[in-house]
């Protein structure tokens, strides 16, 4: 891991640049590194695709600010950090580079955004674009399944499925006319489910896998509790959630952590109580 990795240093810019800098300097350099200028270029491909996951993250304000925390606190090692919560999908969801691809095929004759994820990231990606009178839209859209990978918190999930599909989030009316206009039906996310977990202060203290079951799936989980976790922190179980609706990523499950208070402690409160 080098600097290299660093979301603002592979586009060039400060980590104070404006959203308008780092629009600016993505088209730039997918301008420099767009495949149609580079046939057979591995390592052109492989820039290219830093900068499109670069230009995804820097480019959300969400996305962002929780890049930006991380690399507080990891410096070089944040994109990793930040690919273990994020899936590849999800980077990419409610980015506008379909519609930068796009301009730069309008100006110079390349090839168009599906053409390029075609040929950088397989056949799942497409883009899609709409006009009503009384409603517009574009953006896009993954339409095949992919494999998921467990996060840190379930690498041990028992008998959990790792297939998903992942979708941009839209209202009824812009479902309605894709489904219509183009028989695309997208996938709408499944809800985040709220659990508490209870723990000993040992178990919270030096942290380590805990059995956990899950009564909405009535499914046994083992989770991996992080050393030093405090009274009321969640942890988060990705796809554990409520079940999404046409083969979308089901929701998340967030644990809130009840650390049990020592006996002693009991009887001092209990103690306390009686005397006021």
């Amino acid at each position: 891991m080098n600097e290299s990795d660093d979301y603002y240093q592979i586009l060039g810019v400060s980590i104070t640049a404006t959203p308008q800098e780092i629009k600016n300097a993505y088209r730039t350099l997918a301008l420099q590194y767009h495949p149609d200028r580079n046939k057979g270029d591995s390592l052109a491909a492989e820039q290219m695709k830093r900068i499109n996951e670069a230009y995804a993250v820097l480019s959300d304000p969400a996305k962002r600010e929780r890049y930006d925390t991380l690399r507080h606190s990891y410096g070089p090692n944040a994109s990793d950090r930040f690919r273990q919560s994020y899936s590849e999908q999800d980077i990419f969801r409610g980015s506008d580079i379909n519609q930068i691809l796009e301009e730069l095929a309008r100006a110079f004759g390349f090839s168009g955004f599906d053409q390029v994820f075609r040929q950088m990231y397989g056949s799942g990606y497409r883009s899609f674009e709409f006009g009503q009178p009384w409603f517009y839209g574009k953006g896009i859209v993954y339409t095949a399944p992919f494999g998921g990978r467990p996060s840190r918190e379930t690498a041990r999930d028992i008998g959990t499925s790792g297939a998903s599909l992942a979708g941009k989030l839209l209202g009824t009316a812009a479902r309605f006319v894709l489904k219509k206009t183009w028989g695309i039906e997208l996938p709408e996310e499944g809800q985040d489910w709220r659990e508490v977990i209870t723990l000993s202060p040992d178990q919270a203290r030096h942290g380590g896998d805990i059995s956990y079951f899950h009564r909405k799936k009535s499914r046994h989980l083992v989770v991996t509790i992080p050393p030093g976790v405090r009274d009321g922190q969640d942890i988060r179980l990705r796809g554990m959630g409520a079940e999404g609706k046409g083969g979308a990523d089901a929701g998340d499950l967030y644990l809130k952590i009840h650390i049990k208070k020592p006996l002693i402690e009991k009887l001092k409160d209990a103690a306390r109580a009686l005397s006021s």
